[in-house]
C-alpha cells in the first residue's frame, strides 16, 4: 500500500482504512476539549491584567506607571511581578509534564486527563477567590499542573484513537478548542471589564471548561494501545470494537493483533530508562523534532502575543474596551484559521502548512516592526494615529491566521505521532515540557524584551520564524497518513535522518 510516497506492508498498515464512527468522533471531541482550559487561561490572563480593579489590588505600581504623563509605550507594563502572575502557570506545567508521562503509562491517557481537569478546577476556584498575591500565584500553580497533565495526555489520546487517514484533522481539534477557549475568555473579559471586581468572575469561570472536559472524560474509554500496554487485553478489544464498529470485526482483529505486537515490545522495553533510550543514535530524529517543534512554536511569538494582546493594543493607543475588542477579533481570526487547518491538514500534509504559515507570519512580524519603528520610534514616545493602530491589528490578525492553520495544530500533532509506542507517553512528556519551558522563558521576558528591544522585539520573532521554516524544509519528513506504528519508515527514507536510523519496527 502506497502512502505519502512510502510503500507500506499490509501488516503495518494497521487501521489506515478504518471508518470514522460516532465513538471515534465523540472520543476525539472529548479529548480535544482538554484544550479549552489551556485556551481559556491564555485569553483570561492577558485580559485581567488590563483591568483597573485587578491592578489596584495586586499590581498598583503598574497602574501608577500607566497613569504617568510621559511614559515609554513599550515599557508601561514592564513588571516582573505581573509577569510572574502569567508565567507561574508554566513552571508548574513544566514540572507536571515531566511526571505526566509516567502517570499516562501507568494509569492511562483518560485517567491523566481527568486528574488534570480536577486540578485545574480547584486552581480556578482559588484564583476567583484570591485575597492576596500569594493566593493568586498558588491558584496559577494548580492551573499549571492541570494544563501540564492534559496537554501531555490529550494529543497522545487523539493520535492513538483517530484513523491515520484523518489523524491530522482530529488532532487539530485540540488546538481548535484552545482557540475556542481563547475566544470565550475574550468575550468574558469584555463583559466583566466594566464590573467592579469583574476579574474575579473572569478567573473563577475557568472552572467551567475544566468541569466540562472532566465530566466528558468520564464517558469515554481509554485508548486500545494504552490498555494493551497495561496488560488489559479484553478491555482493549472492547475499546477498539467500540471505536471501529461491530460491523468491522475482521479489521478490528487485524488491527488489535498489530497493536498487541507493538504493545508487547513496549512492555519488554519498559525497563529501559527513557532518557538513555532517547539518546540512542537511532532515535536522534525523534529527539530533535520533539524538542525543536514545541520550542519553535513558542518562538513564533504567538503565546506571548495572546497573553499580552490587550496590553499591546493599549500600548499602541487603544483604550481598555477597544483593546479587548481587538483581542477578541484576533482570537476569532485564529479560530477561523484552525477550521481551515482541520479541512486541509490531511489533504496537503504537514510540511506544506508549516512552510506556508511560516512565510505568512514572517512577513507580518516584519511589517509590524516597520510600522512601530515609523510611528513610535525607538524612544516609544511617539503618538500612533488610529489608522496605524488599526493596521497593527490587521497585521496581527493575518499573523494569527498563519499560525492557526500551521504551527498551532501541527506543533501538537507531529510530536504525538512520531514516537514508537514504548516511548510515546514519555516522548510526548518531553515535547510538552519543552513547550512549557519555552513558554515560561518567553512570557517571563516578553515585557522586558518589548521595553528594551522596542519594535525590534517583532524582528526577533520574525528571525526565529525564518529559521524554523528552513528547519521544516530541510529536516522534517512528511507524516501525513502514516500509521503511528509504521512511522519509523519516514526516518529511514529521509535524506538526512536515514544515516541515524536502521530498519526496525519498534
Amino acid at each position: 500500500m502506497a502512502i505519502g510516497g512510502l510503500a507500506l506492508d499490509n501488516s503495518d498498515a494497521g487501521n489506515i482504512d478504518a471508518k470514522i464512527t460516532a465513538a471515534v468522533v465523540m472520543s476525539c471531541i472529548v479529548a480535544a476539549s482538554c484544550g479549552l482550559i489551556f485556551g481559556y487561561d491564555i485569553g483570561i490572563s492577558g485580559g485581567v491584567t488590563t483591568m483597573k480593579p485587578f491592578l489596584e489590588k495586586f499590581f498598583p505600581s503598574v497602574l501608577k506607571k500607566a497613569s504617568e504623563a510621559k511614559t515609554n509605550v513599550y515599557c508601561v507594563y514592564d513588571s516582573q511581578l505581573l509577569t510572574a502572575f502569567t508565567s507561574s502557570l508554566y513552571v508548574a506545567g513544566l514540572l507536571a509534564s515531566l511526571v505526566a508521562g509516567r502517570l499516562t503509562a501507568a494509569y492511562g491517557r483518560r485517567t491523566t486527563m481527568i486528574l488534570g481537569g480536577f486540578t485545574f478546577l480547584f486552581g480556578a476556584l482559588i484564583n476567583g477567590l484570591a485575597a492576596n498575591i500569594a493566593m493568586l500565584i498558588s491558584g496559577r500553580i494548580l492551573l499549571g499542573f492541570g494544563v501540564g497533565f492534559t496537554n501531555q495526555a490529550a494529543p497522545v489520546y487523539l493520535s492513538e484513537v483517530a484513523p491515520p487517514r484523518w489523524r491530522g484533522a482530529f488532532n487539530s481539534g485540540f488546538q481548535f478548542f484552545i482557540g475556542v477557549g481563547v475566544v470565550a475568555a475574550n468575550l468574558i473579559n469584555y463583559g466583566t471589564d466594566s464590573i467592579h471586581n469583574g476579574w474575579r468572575i473572569s478567573l473563577g469561570l475557568a472552572a467551567v471548561p475544566a468541569a466540562i472536559m472532566t465530566v466528558g472524560c468520564l464517558f469515554i474509554s481509554d485508548t486500545p494501545s494504552s490498555l494493551l500496554a497495561r496488560g488489559k487485553h479484553e478491555h482493549a478489544h472492547a475499546s477498539l470494537l467500540k471505536l471501529r464498529g461491530v460491523e468491522n470485526i475482521a479489521d478490528v482483529e487485524t488491527e488489535l493483533a498489530a497493536l498487541a505486537r507493538s504493545s508487547q515490545l513496549a512492555i519488554e522495553a519498559r525497563a529501559e530508562p527513557f532518557m538513555k533510550t532517547i539518546l540512542e543514535r537511532r532515535y536522534r530524529p525523534h529527539l530533535v523534532v520533539a524538542v525543536a517543534i514545541p520550542c519553535f512554536q513558542q518562538l513564533t511569538g504567538i503565546t506571548v502575543n495572546a497573553f499580552y494582546a490587550p496590553v499591546l493594543f493599549r500600548s499602541v493607543g487603544f483604550g481598555s474596551g477597544p483593546a479587548l475588542i481587538a483581542t477578541l477579533i484576533l482570537g476569532l481570526v485564529n479560530l477561523g484559521s484552525l477550521l481551515v487547518s482541520t479541512m486541509v491538514i490531511d489533504r496537503f500534509g504537514r510540511r506544506l502548512l508549516f512552510i506556508a504559515g511560516g512565510i505568512q507570519m514572517f512577513i507580518c512580524q516584519v511589517a509590524v516592526a516597520a510600522l512601530l519603528a515609523v510611528t513610535e520610534g525607538a524612544t516609544g514616545d511617539g503618538e500612533m494615529k488610529k489608522g496605524y493602530a488599526v493596521t497593527v491589528v490587521v497585521l496581527l490578525c493575518i499573523y494569527a491566521a498563519g499560525f492557526g492553520w500551521s504551527w498551532g495544530p501541527l506543533s501538537w500533532l507531529v510530536p504525538s505521532e512520531i514516537f514508537p509506542l514504548k516511548m510515546r507517553p514519555a516522548g510526548q512528556s518531553l515535547s510538552v515540557a519543552v513547550n512549557f519551558a519555552a513558554t515560561f522563558a518567553l512570557s517571563q521576558t516578553f515585557l522586558v524584551t518589548l521595553c528594551d528591544f522596542k519594535y525590534g522585539a517583532f524582528l526577533f520573532y520574525g528571525g526565529w520564524i525564518f529559521i524554523m521554516t528552513l528547519f521544516v524544509i530541510m529536516l522534517l519528513p512528511e507524516t501525513k497518513g502514516i500509521p503511528v506504528d509504521s512511522m519509523y519508515q519516514v526516518w529511514e527514507k529521509h535524506w538526512y535522518w536515514q544515516r541515524f536510523t536502521k530498519p526496525t519496527s519498534t
